[in-house]
């Protein structure tokens, strides 16, 4: 089920687009894999394209990622956004069509949630919950479950609900028509129009579920067909399902038909039938996983009592015997003491951490396929304590050595490269860092936090009209019309403001008044 932040944001971003708003069952399916096994796929209706197109239910999305992205339970981690980012467009690549008809770009994330479930949002955004992060006890359940939430956005199941409520909106309708006939040609005061309104409404309610849970045996299809093309154990599905129904047990008593989804055990049957007709394989899960869910641990709460509680556990984890249990319970260390302020502790649990899975096991000559090195989170991570305040002008010039060669080495890494900017700032090489995140803006045009990070150096060096227009780029990506357009108001009257600034300043005004205006009418319209 989605959280109450998540749902504020589908509403605000429907009703802007000009839809009736839908409930959460519409709009999340309960993660989790299984179901009879099919051939291919069906392919989508006319009805469904006509309900939502692939360009407005992207759309549809980028706005409820807005808010979601200003909600203080999204986890802005790079170390988060990165893995799941890593893990999930590998199953997607793994399986042709898996983008759907449609091509979306997916962008995978994690909300902080005691809840265990991840859910897909339209166009292909998908949030996983902490919980069910730190649940999952090995990277073949995660990956179960993202290939699960693909399979939602591959088939466009927002879409096809939208479709199918627009066509159950008239069953309610007509039970009212009823209803109000029942009541003028009853004599005396009668339930039956009371009747005939309830059962409309319990047709249609009956009409939605049984979508729901077409659309969550079609993801389970997707969900199988995933994990086998990427070499995923496929058996993790069924472990996971067994701690899900554990967590679900609340709800044992509501008939199968109630559900939005099939009951835990019908769906741990199907997988197991499907599953023994496969071939069996077995995937070393990655040191990754292992260091993103310590992360997770520290993220999840972060009050005194819960951090204690986190440094309890990763003091149990640390006298296991499996080198990457070791290495995750001190890696967890190492951010519990950075979370802390702690930056000297941290450091030494990081190099502990690197040491322990540097350290060769025996009679182990490589590391398994699906293995990384982790040489980009300890390389950032590494880079975040040496980068945090407080911290003195000798090891900030070491902090910018290390970003330089970390983002030589990982170019792809957006958390490193950010923190290359961090460091050139630090070190007070202002024009560097200003020429180096005007490259990257160019480059990687959706990320507000360079946007910031320009904004911050040109305020350094004292160029205020750069550093207004900056800050209105950051504000227009976020979905802040009006504040970007208050920040090109500051950077007109800025004293340094050139005629070529001016320029810029009159084409963007003009084109996000447009945009305000076609706003302001789509909420007109809406009421």
């Amino acid at each position: 089920m989605l959280t109450d932040p998540v749902l504020r944001a589908v509403r605000r971003a429907l009703a802007l687009l000009g839809w009736a708003t839908l409930s959460s069952l519409a709009l999340a399916a309960p993660a989790g894999p299984a179901a009879p096994q099919q051939a291919e796929l069906p392919q989508l209706g006319d009805a469904a394209r006509e309900d939502l197109t692939p360009v407005l239910e992207r759309r549809l999305g980028e706005e409820i990622m807005r808010d979601i992205r200003r909600d203080r339970d999204y986890l802005d981690d790079d170390v988060l956004i990165e893995y799941l980012n890593q893990i999930g467009n590998n199953l997607v690549a793994a399986r042709p069509g898996a983008r759907g008809d449609a091509n979306f770009d997916y962008f995978f994330f994690a909300v902080r949630d005691p809840a265990i479930n991840a859910f897909a949002l339209p166009g292909g955004f998908i949030a996983v919950h902490s919980a069910l992060l730190l649940a999952a006890q090995n990277e073949s359940e995660l990956a179960s479950v993202l290939s699960h939430e693909i399979g939602h956005v591959a088939q466009r199941h927002i879409a096809r609900m939208l479709g199918q409520q627009r066509q159950d909106a008239l069953i309610p309708l007509a039970a009212m028509v009823l209803a109000v006939l029942a009541a003028r040609s009853s004599q005396t005061a009668s339930d039956v129009p009371i009747g005939v309104l309830m059962g409309g409404q319990g047709l249609a309610i009956q009409r939605q579920l049984n979508f729901s849970r077409d659309a969550e045996r079609e993801a389970d299809r997707v969900g199988f067909q995933i994990m086998t093309a990427s070499g995923f154990d496929t058996s993790g599905m069924v472990a996971f399902f067994g701690r899900l129904q554990t967590a679900m047990r609340v709800y044992s008593d509501v008939p199968s038909w109630l559900l939005s989804h099939p009951l835990t055990q019908e769906r741990i049957a199907d997988m197991q039938a499907r599953i023994r007709e496969a071939p069996y394989r077995q995937r070393a899960d990655s040191i990754d996983f292992h260091l993103a869910r310590a992360r997770t641990r520290v993220l999840q709460d972060t009050s005194d009592a819960a951090l204690s509680e986190t440094r309890k556990f990763f003091e149990t984890q640390l006298q296991q015997e499996s080198r990457q249990q070791k290495t995750a319970a001190q890696y967890g260390l190492a951010c519990l003491a950075l979370q802390r302020g702690q930056l000297a502790e941290a450091q030494q649990w990081l190099d502990a951490a690197q040491t322990t899975y540097a350290k060769p096991r025996p009679g182990v000559l490589s590391a398994a396929a699906s293995d990384s090195d982790a040489g980009a989170i300890f390389a950032l991570t590494a880079l975040e304590v040496k980068l945090a305040p407080g911290q003195p002008p000798a090891v900030l010039a070491a902090a910018l050595d290390e970003a330089r060669a970390a983002h030589a080495r990982y170019p792809l890494a957006r958390g490193i490269a950010r923190r290359l900017a961090d460091a050139l700032y630090a070190n007070g090489r202002y024009e560097e860092a200003a020429a180096y995140l005007r490259d990257q803006v160019q480059q990687y045009r959706s990320e507000p936090k360079l946007h910031d990070a320009l904004a911050k150096t040109y305020a350094a060096q004292g160029k205020i009209a750069l550093q207004h227009l900056s800050l209105a780029e950051s504000y227009v990506l976020q979905g802040g019309t009006m504040a970007a357009l208050d920040q090109l108001a500051l950077a007109r009257k800025a004293p340094d403001a050139t005629f070529y600034d001016q320029a810029i300043i009159d084409a963007r005004e003009r084109e996000l008044l447009a945009r305000r205006k076609e706003e302001m009418k789509e909420k007109k319209q809406n009421g």
